[in-house]
């Protein structure tokens, strides 16, 4: 299904091609150098483009979907940041199937998100944007035109999807605004009914056991993670990348899982003076993480079978604040009839049916029906133990009036 694309040479980009300047406005690395990867998921229907951020090295690809229209022309999903590459890439297809018709927002509170629609459709003056309702910024609530949204062809979503001008060809669910307290949590799953394909941001994902493309253009990130102690000297080689990359994915999912433990200080400083490289970019020798002998366990168990499952930190701190409207959500988008998901982050294109989407937001249930045969009951949950720290920091953020408590299972 998925075809690589690749139409230049990688020795004949210049760093140029790489450049997005307005990094400062959301500060993850790799900053104001990002590259950009297309793949073509279904021929002459699907692509995605991915690009890498993160913070201490705990990067993941972040995802943009652009979808061919039947009439002609093309919808883009979650857009990434417009850097020269990716608008060359952009464009190859425009020449090909058409302009740019319509640009999806699909979150409210995703920032990694939300930072490139503005610049994006500028980039495509012709397109229609259409946002998640409910906007909001922090630390001030500003008019959409404020973050670079187009204010005269910038739309918000119709509850009704039937409504939307698109709607001949896709469906889409608007998970019902969450509350949190200091802010508001919301996503609309888009499903393509020709090609059977349902994209969503952040409410499932899959973890590959490999590290993806894009995270491989640049490997110091995988080698970094890769280290047990501050001296050691990794090889560049697949091995070391995977271990590198399936640390990273517990760092992305966790914060902290159980099988990490963190030395004190006064053993970090000492074991900084050992290290091969002292450089800024090698956090002056700085390596405070302790690897457990068993780490890969936690992995494994994220990883299962390409299980497609909901991340931690979603189920820990914000879809427990609504647990009836995420699973009346998930009832509407599990009735759709998808054999493909792409979510925004980690693996894609996902192989998967409306029953394992509708399974992955069982942990919001006292009972899920694993007897009426829609559930593999083994398949669920993810180890308890691993959610220690997200606990701890729901607790605490609960004890302060920060954000609401979670409410019952349903």
């Amino acid at each position: 299904m998925v075809h690589d694309e690749r139409t230049e040479n990688l020795e004949n980009l210049s760093q140029r091609d790489f450049t997005w300047p307005f990094w400062f406005t959301l500060p993850l690395y790799p900053y104001g150098k990002r590259r950009t990867l297309r793949q073509e998921i279904i021929k002459d229907t699907i692509w995605t483009f991915d690009q890498m951020q993160g913070i201490f090295y705990v990067i993941v690809p972040i995802r943009m979907t652009v979808v061919k229209l039947e009439a002609g022309g093309l919808l883009v999903y979650a857009p990434v940041a417009p850097t020269p590459e990716c608008i060359r890439l952009m464009n190859e297809l425009v020449a090909e199937h058409g302009d740019v018709k319509y640009i999806i927002l699909p979150t409210i509170s995703g920032l990694e998100h939300k930072v490139f629609v503005g610049p994006f459709a500028r980039c495509f003056p012709q397109a229609q944007v259409f946002v998640a309702p409910n906007q909001w910024s922090f630390p001030l609530n500003l008019p959409l035109s404020w973050l670079g949204l187009p204010p005269r062809r910038t739309y918000v979503l119709p509850a009704d999807s039937s409504q939307a001008p698109f709607a001949d060809e896709f469906d889409y669910a608007i998970l019902d605004t969450i509350d949190l307290g200091s802010g508001k949590f919301a996503e609309v799953a888009f499903f393509h009914k020709r090609s059977h394909t349902l994209l969503v941001t952040d409410s499932v994902i899959s973890v590959p056991e490999n590290p993806p493309a894009i995270v491989q253009l640049d490997p110091y990130a995988l080698l970094f993670h890769a280290k047990d102690k501050a001296s050691d000297v990794v090889a560049d080689n697949q091995a070391n990348r995977r271990k590198g990359w399936q640390r990273i994915t517990l760092f992305a999912l966790y914060f902290r899982p159980s099988v990490l433990e963190v030395p004190r200080w006064g053993e970090v400083f000492r074991e900084a003076l050992k290290a091969p490289e002292r450089s800024y970019k090698a956090y002056f020798g700085l390596f405070p993480f302790k690897w457990q002998q068993d780490w890969l366990r936690s992995f494994e168990a994220v990883r299962g079978d390409g299980r497609l499952f909901v991340a931690p930190i979603l189920q820990t701190l914000i879809l427990n604040r609504a647990p009836r409207e995420t699973i009346n959500w998930a009832n509407q988008v599990a009735s759709w009839d998808f054999q493909w998901i792409i979510p925004c982050h980690f693996d894609a294109p996902i192989k998967a049916e409306p029953r394992q989407f509708r399974q992955a937001f069982s942990f919001l249930e006292k009972q899920p029906a694993v007897s009426a045969g829609l559930f593999n009951s083994d398949s669920y949950p993810l180890p308890e133990k691993d959610f220690q720290l997200l606990r701890e920091i729901d607790q605490g953020l609960n004890q302060r009036g920060i954000v609401p408590p979670p409410k019952e299972k349903v």
